[in-house]
């Protein structure tokens, strides 16, 4: 009897693992993508105060960039101090079966 076996391929080998749980994501993950939103929404803040520089002849412009540029340093704050929320978890909790009073007639004794 001659079994045959398929060599693995290199393909075969480097395919990623399937996640089987549903673990959140460590808490150094999601501290690193906190710090990237807020370099980030910080980034944002010189574009907009260098193009309100740049837009100073059409008014309007230059001070839509300056109210835009004034909350984004409380909102990449707010944003990076922010826990993902956690998932909600049904809890298995044990409830008995209600019992019932029995409706058989009983005999009474008078005395």
């Amino acid at each position: 009897m001659d079994l045959e076996v398929e060599p693995v391929s290199q393909h075969d080998k480097h395919v990623t693992p399937v996640l089987i749980t549903e673990a959140a994501p460590s808490y150094d993950d999601q501290q690193a993508a906190r710090k990237r939103k807020y370099v980030l929404m910080m980034g944002m803040r010189f574009p907009c105060l260098v193009l309100a520089g740049v837009f100073y002849h059409t008014w309007w412009l230059a001070l839509a960039f300056l109210v835009l540029s004034v909350p984004l340093p409380w909102i990449a704050v707010l944003i990076a101090n922010d826990r993902p929320p956690r998932k909600r978890e049904e809890v298995n909790r044990y409830q008995r079966q209600p019992t019932a009073i029995e409706s058989r007639e009983h005999r009474v004794i008078d005395g």
